[in-house]
């Protein structure tokens, strides 16, 4: 086996664990712009707690709308079934994510992550992949479509909002976790 067939089998692994059964899950917060300017286009993230996300899209609750594609993310209806109100999947602690885009429409930002393994972290660092751009275009008309939308009224609720309002990758106060930017 040559170095090239290596490659490509750890390119074809990679594209396999990150990308199969990948759907989007949708996370809103209210964040001041002083921490919206931390975030970077094509920079690789740290989330050192769980991050809770939910599959409805419809509506945005907040100023800001986090889009994460993952084929990671654990139902939790199935473990309580009563937080299936709110569409409730969670990722675990840590989890590893990379700033696909990041835009404003209608006075809302749009920030689209693709959730990691820690393995491939330094794959991503330096790679953007053809499929990345198609999940840039899925979740940009999905905002579109659904900034006009009502919101769903489970995510209004104290327990849901609680539980959301952090920012992914850093503290409150803007700390980054672990960023690895890199060149576009």
């Amino acid at each position: 086996m040559t170095d090239g067939d290596k490659s490509t089998d750890q390119y074809a692994q990679i594209k396999k664990d990150t990308y199969t059964g990948l759907l989007l899950f949708y996370r809103d917060c209210d964040l001041d712009e002083s921490i919206l300017l931390n975030y970077k286009k094509n920079q690789i993230l740290k989330e050192e707690g769980f991050t809770d996300v939910s599959v409805f899209s419809e509506g945005l609750s907040k100023n800001v709308r986090f889009t994460i594609a993952t084929n990671k993310a654990i139902n939790m209806a199935k473990i309580n079934p009563d937080v299936a109100k709110f569409g409730f999947f969670v990722l675990r602690a840590p989890a590893y994510y990379k700033v696909l885009d990041i835009y404003k429409e209608e006075n809302k930002t749009h920030i689209i992550l693709l959730h990691l393994s820690m393995e491939y972290v330094p794959f991503f660092k330096y790679n953007t992949t053809a499929i990345d751009e198609q999940i840039i275009k899925l979740a940009k008309d999905r905002f579109s479509r659904n900034i006009v939308s009502e919101c769903n009224k489970f995510l209004y609720e104290e327990e849901w909002l609680e539980r959301t309002k952090h920012p992914i990758g850093m503290t409150d106060d803007g700390e980054l976790f672990l960023s690895l930017e890199t060149k576009n």
